[in-house]
C-alpha cells in the first residue's frame, strides 16, 4: 500500500516514515508544492528494481527469463539441489 503525505508531514514524521519503509516494505510518496512528487523506497528495492529493469532491458534476455520463469511455476523441467549444481560445474574446493 502506498503512503501519501505532504512535504511538511515528512519531515515531522521522518523517523516513523523511514521505519514503514524499511521494516514494512511501504513506499511513501511526498507531494511537494509546485514540484513534482517523490517516492521513499527502501534502497535494497530500489537496487532490486534498477536490477530488473537491466535484466528486461533486452528483449532477448527478457524472453528467455519469462520462458523460465513459466516453467518454474509450471514446475516443470529437473530441480538440483545447490551441492548437485556445484558438482556439475565443477566448483567443489577439492
Amino acid at each position: 500500500m502506498t503512503i501519501q503525505t505532504t512535504y511538511s508531514q515528512a519531515r515531522a514524521q521522518l523517523a516513523s516514515f523511514l521505519d514503514a519503509v524499511t521494516h514494512n516494505r511501504e513506499v511513501i510518496v511526498i507531494q511537494r508544492r509546485g514540484q513534482p512528487d517523490v517516492a521513499m523506497i527502501a534502497a535494497d528495492e530500489l537496487t532490486s528494481l534498477m536490477e530488473t529493469a537491466y535484466l528486461l532491458r533486452s528483449p532477448a534476455n527478457a524472453e528467455r527469463l519469462l520462458t523460465a520463469l513459466n516453467r518454474a511455476l509450471k514446475e516443470e523441467g529437473e530441480s538440483y539441489s545447490v551441492a548437485d549444481l556445484r558438482d556439475d560445474l565443477m566448483l567443489n574446493d577439492k
